[in-house]
């Protein structure tokens, strides 16, 4: 009786492996990038052709000698790492060792690579199975080039499969995007079809690069909590660039990025934490902005989940997620920190540029660090502007905070930390309520009986509620929410304080005082900002202060 199972071909098992490493283009542009990265490199030129199934990436990082060049293709050839210990300890973006072999067994390959000490350079092109056919002396600046020509050449299947050209352009560029703000000190100049494509240019940090990709986002847009130097590879610790919830969000939820140790990465628990700790502070039906980069002890992460090394097990997991929430609120606490604009003298613009003023900001965030709360401005209430605006002085200038809002804020915060139900003799009579109303009401802990005909009394309420003469219409707007969450903005929107209320002076000092005090202090719990920031330089360019007095006067 002779055996269905049978060993594959050599070759098949090759095209097979080669084919988890190089799926696409932009898996091309992707290994190659990170391998110069890995060589140093501070300038990456990029060029694609799709009708050539052609990509060739630059890079001025360091150079390859010719023996290293005999051996670049060869399969599992690396030189950053050597056993299986190293595979524990993974501080560099390649390490396998497949990718250029898996390029040579899927295209016509070719490297061009000189040392800085060396006159020329070294051009060699390789077989199917990653070993040199041709070598010869090139001119070329010191740094290294590979090129790809007829990907996926000998494997017409998988160009079929493929998206458009115009899609696959796409996932290029945000292959791109995506290392630009984990390397933000590298330019990158990519270009398609021998013509200029895009450019992101070298910065301190992606505050600046960000706004290179969102063209609508400026940089005052984004706040940072750099808690880890993004350049010092051994030092753990969480970076956050958050987009200020007021002014900067988007229809999907489709910008926030995950990054560990140099790479773009899917960890769910982490985005879930992101998106938890934004929900209440966005406008309805608006996904954040924000960019989360991790510095993880290298022993703390296996990247062999995914051959993409898109997905990885991360360990500690939990504390990880404690530290992004941490520095969430650390992001959003006021601070006297005002960035510089420019203004003109019209009332207009006085407003928009007031509105760009930012007042986030604090100190960095430490791995082990407990206790990241903001420095405390000191906020003084002034004046009560048509019953509905607290004017606010501060060393800086002068903010108008809108009353109701800043309350709910205060109120929502204290009842998530402090949900709580009473008891209440008599009980509150609700009427005509469906059974959807009922069971909602019972899913947020309100103890509902009947009471006759179409008739209910609640017998538990809202600590907030309890004294309030409009307790029955509370519970019935209560009804009609979704989840806990819901209740909770519900009931501080009912509570805080009406426009309109006349506040005395101390009244008004108190309730900014606790609003100061807030995780989340620039929106309420609907996403709409609380005050708007009138800053002494921008006042004086509006009322020419800056200007020589001889020189007003027309002397």
């Amino acid at each position: 009786m002779t055996s269905d199972i049978k060993a594959l071909p050599t070759e098949v098992i090759h095209l097979m492996a080669a084919g988890e490493v190089i799926d696409s283009l932009a898996a091309v542009v992707r290994e190659l990038a990170e391998n110069a990265l890995d060589a140093g490199a501070t300038r990456i030129s990029i060029g694609v052709w799709t009708d050539q199934w052609r990509v060739r990436v630059a890079d001025n990082g360091k150079s390859m000698a010719i023996a290293d060049l005999h051996q670049a293709a060869l399969p599992h050839s690396t030189s950053k790492i050597q056993d299986r210990r190293d595979l524990w300890h993974i501080s560099s973006l390649g390490f396998r060792g497949e990718a250029l072999h898996s390029l040579a067994q899927l295209s016509e390959l070719e490297i061009c690579s000189r040392q800085p000490n060396e006159d020329e350079g070294w051009h060699v092109a390789y077989n199917h199975q990653g070993k040199p056919v041709g070598v010869k002396t090139v001119a070329i600046a010191p740094g290294t080039i590979v090129t790809a020509t007829e990907i996926f050449s000998n494997w017409l299947p998988r160009r079929q499969s493929l998206p458009t050209p115009a899609q696959q352009l796409r996932t290029i560029q945000l292959a791109v995007q995506h290392l630009a703000l984990c390397h933000p000190h590298v330019t990158w100049q990519v270009e398609q079809s021998d013509r200029p494509w895009f450019a992101l240019w070298a910065s301190p940090s992606p505050q600046q690069i960000l706004p290179q990709i969102l063209r609508e986002v400026e940089s005052t847009d984004l706040r940072e909590s750099r808690g880890v130097d993004l350049f010092a590879e051994q030092t753990p610790g969480v970076y956050l660039l958050l987009g200020l919830p007021d002014r900067c969000h988007r229809h999907r939820p489709d910008w926030v990025k995950v990054a560990v140790n140099g790479r773009v990465v899917k960890v769910p628990e982490l985005e879930q934490t992101l998106f938890g700790g934004l929900r209440r502070i966005l406008p309805r039906d608006r996904h954040p902005v924000c960019f989360l980069h991790l510095r993880v002890p290298p022993e703390q992460i296996d990247w062999n989940r995914h051959p993409a090394k898109t997905e990885i097990y991360l360990q500690h997991l939990a504390d990880w997620q404690k530290l992004v929430s941490q520095a969430i609120d650390q992001t959003l606490q006021l601070s006297t920190s005002i960035p510089d604009a420019l203004y003109t003298s019209r009332a207009s613009t006085l407003i928009k540029a007031a509105e760009a003023q930012g007042s986030y900001g604090g100190s960095g965030l430490n791995v082990n660090s407990a206790d990241v709360s903001g420095s405390a401005m000191s906020l003084s209430a002034i004046a009560q502007v048509r019953q509905m605006y607290i004017l606010v002085e501060h060393s800086s200038g002068m903010w108008l905070v809108e009353q109701h809002i800043a309350h709910e804020r205060v109120l929502y915060e204290e009842l998530s930390d402090r949900w709580q139900l009473v008891p209440v003799e008599p009980p509150i009579a609700l009427s005509q309520l469906s059974a959807t109303q009922i069971q909602q009401l019972e899913r947020i802990g309100i103890l509902v009986e009947p009471f006759g005909e179409q008739l209910w009394a609640a017998r538990t309420v809202p600590a907030s509620l309890a004294q309030r003469p409009d307790c029955a219409d509370a519970l019935i707007e209560l009804s009609r929410g979704g989840d806990l969450e819901s209740a909770l903005v519900a009931t501080a929107c009912r509570t805080a304080i009406r426009n309109g209320t006349v506040l005395s002076l101390s009244e008004m000092q108190n309730l900014i005082d606790r609003w100061q005090a807030t995780r989340n202090p620039r929106t309420c719990p609907h996403g709409r900002p609380i005050y708007l920031s009138l800053e002494e330089s921008s006042l004086s360019r509006f009322f020419r202060r800056h200007w020589v007095v001889g020189k007003s006067h027309g002397i």
